[in-house]
């Protein structure tokens, strides 16, 4: 067992372990430490622990320190300079007709470099846009591509729900999203209805997934052959949340179907979830990051 604590580098951000130091630390302190970036400034996100050593990616660094308050002024003049610097790639990229979005500007603490995260829709060459920044900032740079889902967690917004991003404000780390889930939950397979404002599966598919999972085992799918109270029949609609089936008897299969809780009935043959390879290809995008 050692002991760690974890910090994250923005609000929402990714959880890392270091090593306290022996250092009393409470979960929203502001603390020094070094990461492969440099020397960072973050903010405890989880008090100290004790965790086994095969959850750690060894070496484990040590806090350097507890965060100052001439520590805390250099994060905030580092915010003030992110805004000029910005303002300034967005000048160099118009200048160089690079077809690329400017998100967001970063300086790590010890201002030994500049991060630049942008969008694009292939590869860009911005070699020469990189030397101009060097020259103008005198320190690293770094220019780092990232998808739509990073850039909609980086600025935020609000979703179709009408409340503020789960990626910007609790989601440390994306969850996996697959058109299978929508499929699966009985949702409309309309790119609108299932996607989120930055144009990709909504996130929030994944998080009643476990529950459908779960009802699909032990509801029949539609298509099924069941025997019911009324004889035989095939399931032509299915609500799994209230868990009732709509029932073609076979021995009327011209009358109105009957309507069956999902205990009254018992599964002679389940039926398949299916999506055809046209659905695929027309929602593939969807499911990139």
């Amino acid at each position: 067992m050692i002991s760690v604590i974890g910090v994250r580098f923005k609000d929402v951000g990714k959880i890392y372990y270091f090593d306290p130091d022996g250092i009393d630390l409470q979960v929203g302190d502001d603390v020094i430490v070094e990461t492969s970036r440099g020397v960072e400034c973050g903010k405890v996100a989880m008090a100290s622990k004790q965790i086994t050593d095969d959850k750690i990616s060894k070496p484990l660094k040590k806090l350097i320190r507890k965060a100052t308050r001439d520590d805390l002024k250099i994060v905030e003049e580092n915010r003030k300079k992110e805004v000029e610097a910005f303002k300034i790639c967005e000048e160099k990229i118009a200048k160089h007709n690079l077809q690329m979005k400017l998100v967001d500007v970063e300086y790590t603490f010890d201002n030994n470099k500049i991060l630049f995260y942008f969008t694009a829709d292939g590869r860009v060459d911005f070699r020469e846009l990189v030397k101009d920044l060097a020259y103008v900032f005198r320190t690293r740079i770094e220019l780092r591509q990232i998808g739509v889902r990073d850039e909609a967690k980086m600025l935020g917004g609000l979703g179709i729900c009408g409340r503020p991003f789960c990626c910007n404000t609790f989601l440390g780390e994306f969850q996996p999203v697959s058109i299978k889930m929508a499929k699966e939950q009985g949702m409309s397979l309309n790119p609108v209805k299932i996607s989120g404002t930055c144009g990709r599966l909504m996130c929030c598919l994944k998080y009643e997934q476990d529950v459908y999972t779960g009802l699909l085992k032990t509801t029949p799918k539609i298509g099924a052959i069941v025997e019911t109270p009324d004889g035989n029949g095939n399931v032509i609609d299915v609500n799994l949340i209230t868990g009732t089936l709509t029932v073609s008897l076979n021995k009327a299969p011209d009358a109105a179907p009957h309507t069956y809780n999902v205990s009254e009935v018992k599964i002679i043959k389940d039926g398949q979830i299916r999506l055809d390879r046209s659905e695929i290809e027309k929602l593939k995008k969807l499911e990139k990051d």
